[in-house]
């Protein structure tokens, strides 16, 4: 049996109770739930749960926040392998959405609304349908239930394998390679120039396992029946581009068996609705956040 010297007794103990305290606040800071994703609060009021596109921070929302922290809560979520955030192993997507609901819970976030961009919207539709009385409101920005189908001819929800040609090709890009395939694809997917080098900026800097196996993970997740679970009301901010004809066919399509919905579309905007057309974008967000 350990001993300790004499006249240390208290010394000793209280800092074993110091070491045991500190430890379980480590754990705690570092719990399965919270690493997943790093969240920045700001405001007071009702709780706005606000997640990003791929590959993008929290940042991304800089501007809608500056207005709604007014009157609202805040929660900004960058999710792990982007920005600063350290990468986690798989099953990516599947953690984020089981983090969060353990981030409402354990912060007794009382029916926080849902607002996401591309794969935050998609994330937040996933979360409403398996959580379907947790949350209030979801506002979805240019996003899908069923990404793949965009891509894939006659899609059936079949699930994309990690290990393929084009996953092995992107892993195995140099910085340099990496960095011109997304200067190329960036301003497809936003219009405002300036904003087109932060954007491209994120994707340079991702962790390139969480950007190539993340992505699958949002390919595979097919909520085309799931949404039918949803029992909240859902806003859909959508961009015009190429063709709003053509966008409004596929989101009327994507969404058919979603109970209650709503459709904006911004003209002149590509995916990043937010930076392309910001004053419309706020406006909408005042009138439509709870």
């Amino acid at each position: 049996m350990a001993m300790y010297p004499k006249g240390n007794f208290k010394t000793n103990a209280m800092k074993t109770t110091a070491f045991i305290f500190f430890f379980l606040v480590i754990s705690v800071l570092t719990s399965p739930a919270q690493s997943a994703f790093q969240v920045v609060v700001k405001g007071k009021g009702h709780p706005i749960l606000l997640f990003p596109g791929f590959g993008c921070t929290g940042e991304v929302w800089d501007d809608a926040v500056a207005e709604l922290s007014k009157t609202h809560q805040c929660h900004i979520f960058t999710f792990a392998g982007f920005g600063n955030v350290a990468p986690i192993e798989g099953p990516w997507l599947a953690k984020i959405k089981e983090g969060i609901i353990a981030y409402v819970k354990e912060k007794k976030l009382k029916k926080p609304t849902l607002l996401g961009h591309s794969l935050g919207g998609t994330l937040s539709l996933w979360l409403a349908s398996v959580e379907p009385d947790l949350f209030t409101k979801i506002i979805v920005v240019d996003a899908l239930p069923a990404s793949a189908a965009l891509m894939i001819p006659n899609y059936k929800g079949e699930p994309i394998a990690y290990d393929n040609p084009q996953n092995k090709m992107m892993l195995g890009m140099d910085s340099a390679s990496f960095a011109a395939m997304n200067a190329q694809t960036v301003p497809y997917m936003c219009k405002n120039v300036e904003k087109q080098k932060v954007l491209i900026d994120w994707m340079n800097k991702a962790d390139r396992k969480t950007y190539v196996y993340g992505y699958i993970d949002m390919l595979n997740l097919d909520l085309r029946e799931a949404i039918a679970k949803i029992k909240i009301p859902v806003i859909v901010l959508g961009a015009a581009n190429p063709d709003k004809a053509t966008v409004e066919k596929t989101y009327k399509a994507q969404y058919e068996k979603l109970p209650s919905i709503a459709f904006y579309y911004a003209e002149n905007s590509a995916h990043f609705v937010m930076y392309d057309q910001p004053k419309w974008f706020l406006e909408k967000l005042n009138e439509n956040v709870k």
